[in-house]
């Protein structure tokens, strides 16, 4: 009886598998080019070339937008974004929308509403308070006050306004920049935006734009 010396038994085939247990390296080469290129070509496809072909098409079919809507003053210098509101207090301006953003309001990096529920005491004695505020700027206003200016939107960074709410506002602001109210009028008139589809939404003053065109008067 004869028997394979122990030197054949390593050679022999099933032996020849990569020390990894995995394919052989005659197979991982094939492999591994077809797998590197496609995440070349993939990388340059989706990480290059189509931000870029999205850049570009957005720059040239909305360039304001694409740019981030941004407002200029008279100086034209960029003062904010008709997309984000900012908190005017002083009487000669148009107020906007209360904001609950923290820790300053208008906070785009913390965008949020107060979350407070119709029934919260809270919210009622934010009102109250907001509602006193409003008489207190212009006592003699006594029309009633518009629900926007004394309630926070959902996101804290409204930038718009009922026009109901910019009428109320328009006496004041005369008053306190020595104009006519009927120019003043005329003004937010001519900044109320319709909605975008007339039977969707409502219409709205964009509160930066209109006060930019109110510092344009000076």
């Amino acid at each position: 009886m004869t028997t394979s010396p122990p030197d054949a038994i390593a050679a022999s085939p099933a032996s020849s598998s990569a020390p990894d247990g995995g394919a052989p390296a005659a197979v991982r080469g094939p492999l591994l080019r077809p797998a590197l290129s496609l995440f070349v070509i993939l990388s340059l496809v989706t990480g290059v070339l189509y931000p870029l072909a999205v850049t570009g098409v957005a720059q040239a079919a909305f360039p304001q937008q694409a740019a981030g809507s941004l407002l200029h003053d008279r100086a034209g210098h960029a003062v904010g974004s008709a997309l984000i509101g900012q908190n005017f207090t002083d009487p000669g301006h148009f107020w906007g929308r209360p904001s609950a953003t923290a820790p300053m309001p208008y906070n785009a990096g913390a965008s949020g509403g107060s979350n407070l529920g119709p029934l919260n005491p809270a919210l009622a004695d934010a009102v109250k308070a907001r509602v006193a505020a409003l008489r207190e700027a212009d006592p003699g206003n006594t029309a009633p006050v518009p629900v926007d200016l004394v309630t926070a939107s959902a996101s804290g960074l409204d930038p718009h306004i009922s026009p109901a709410a910019a009428r109320y506002q328009i006496a004041r602001v005369a008053r306190a920049r020595g104009l006519p109210p009927e120019r003043v009028e005329a003004l937010v008139r001519e900044h109320t935006q319709a909605p975008a589809i007339a039977w969707l939404g409502d219409a709205g003053v964009n509160v930066l734009a209109l006060n930019l065109a109110l510092d344009a008067l000076r």
